[in-house]
């Protein structure tokens, strides 16, 4: 079955630091490129990072640059997001998403059509 599971997310004070994981079942991640989006109550879905297929480019949101790091361990066929600095603004269920189609580059990324269950971050004081 193919498939995308998040993990690694949780409760975490503001400055603090979470490690996602999203791991691949059915396929090889390594050909794809993977981006992270994150949603919160009663707001848009947004896109916060992807890194390509090709090169491994990487894309970032303004709201996250410099904070996160997206990376890729095909050993593992699993892809990261490290995010350093929390903010309570960063609060939301973040999903990891992929289809052959999916555009990734260092300025923009697109809307892939598979997607993760989500996992749940929240940043509280």
């Amino acid at each position: 079955q193919v498939q995308l599971v998040e993990s690694g997310g949780g409760l975490v004070q503001p400055g603090g630091s979470l490690r996602l994981s999203c791991a691949a079942s059915g396929f090889t991640l390594d050909s794809y490129a993977i981006g992270w989006f994150r949603q919160a109550p009663g707001k848009e879905r947004e896109g916060v990072s992807c890194i390509s297929s090709s090169d491994d480019s990487t894309y970032y949101a303004d709201s996250v640059k410099g904070r996160f790091t997206i990376s890729r361990d095909n050993a593992k066929n699993t892809v990261y997001l490290q995010m350093n600095s929390l903010k309570p603004e960063d609060t939301a269920v973040y999903y990891c998403a992929t289809d052959p189609e999916f555009l990734c580059t260092a300025q923009a990324m697109g809307v892939p059509g598979l997607w993760g269950q989500g996992t749940q971050v929240t940043v509280f004081s």
